[in-house]
């Protein structure tokens, strides 16, 4: 079952992943300017959670809500992180081509090995370790030719900012994703679908209500019919564009409970690693962006740390189920106790 899971959480996933930041960065393209608005949009989706929720509810007719006060206070703050991050990584695609800022997001994995060492005590191996420097370097080689790409009218310092911000976001993420993990973990109750489901409203809800109170002060819900009017695709192309967001990323972040929940935090970093070339293709034949020698060296760079690292895991995972295997069959033969035949009279 768990199986079946993980496969429908990855594609999943893999929709909102893809998706998310194409439509983003159409929305800015076109005339969008507001940050907050982006950053509200890639957790507004969550009210989509109530259907599966409710559904659930009505078949099993127990307590209304399952989850327990210190998984729902994890779920705060995990929530809250996620509303910043959100916004240093709405700041980044406002600035920087789609086929860059997903480059950037590429390092999430190595960050998550790290934080996955300290919180959840994943082991490093030499090929996560190796996984971890590739895509250092290839985060390396984007920042020593920067602005080579630069969209018009941005100026340097914009577009350097765009970068820092990015990586901040990774950064973020790549310690959210394996405290999501650890508050399993230390929520002391089964994790099953209700829970699932619970835990990720709270931390949408609260990163929605975090980018809601940054949108307010910044007076953009009141700017929204303006900004749709003058937005060069049209109001109704705005408007469909502000849900599809909403629906894209709400996707992603689904997604990504399931593969936490199905298998595990590094896991879910390999997937968005993994969905990378399909949104760095898209980019360049949606939006024209430019894709120079040390944009497709990055990617060579991200490929072979996602390949490392997936093939050290794997390794792991036979040499886990052979030890297994031995332990059982081991077990089988001590059991076994010879029954003693008594001499013929």
């Amino acid at each position: 079952m768990k199986k079946l899971g993980l496969l429908i959480s990855s594609i999943i996933l893999g929709i909102g992943s893809c998706g998310g930041p194409l439509i983003m960065r159409l929305y800015f393209t076109h005339g969008g300017r507001s940050i907050w608005l982006s950053s509200f949009l890639q957790t507004a989706g969550f009210p989509i959670i109530l259907i599966p929720f409710l559904i659930d509810y009505s078949r099993r007719r127990d307590k209304f809500i399952s989850l327990k006060p210190n998984l729902f206070l994890s779920g705060a703050v995990i929530g809250l992180l996620t509303g910043v991050d959100d916004y240093f990584y709405a700041y980044g695609v406002s600035k920087l081509p789609v086929s860059t800022s997903s480059l950037i997001i590429a390092t999430q994995l190595g960050f998550v090995s790290v934080f996955a060492f300290f919180l959840v005590k994943h082991k490093f191996t030499a090929y996560s370790i190796n996984a971890v420097v590739l895509l250092t370097i290839g985060a390396a080689v984007l920042a020593l030719h920067a602005s080579g790409d630069k969209p018009k009218g941005e100026s340097d310092k914009e577009y350097m900012l765009g970068f820092v911000m990015t990586l901040a976001a990774a950064a973020l993420y790549g310690l959210i994703l394996p405290l999501m993990e650890l508050a399993y973990a230390k929520s002391g109750q089964t994790i099953s679908f209700t829970v699932l489901i619970e835990f990720q409203m709270v931390i949408t809800f609260f990163a929605t209500a975090l980018c809601a109170v940054g949108m307010l002060a910044n007076g953009d819900f009141q700017r929204m019919s303006i900004e749709g009017r003058v937005f060069k695709l049209g109001i109704a192309k705005y408007y469909a564009i502000v849900v599809t967001s909403a629906l894209l990323w709400q996707m992603f972040f689904v997604g990504i409970t399931g593969v936490i929940f199905c298998s595990s935090a590094l896991f879910s970093g390999v997937l968005i690693t993994f969905f990378l070339p399909p949104t760095e293709i898209l980019a360049v034949f949606l939006f024209r962006e430019k894709f120079q020698a040390e944009k497709g060296l990055s990617l060579v760079l991200s490929l072979w740390g996602f390949v490392s690292y997936f093939y050290g895991e794997w390794l792991t995972l036979r040499r886990h189920e052979k030890r297994m295997n031995l332990e059982m069959m081991g077990g089988d033969s001590a059991s076994a106790v010879p029954i003693s035949v008594p001499p013929p009279p």
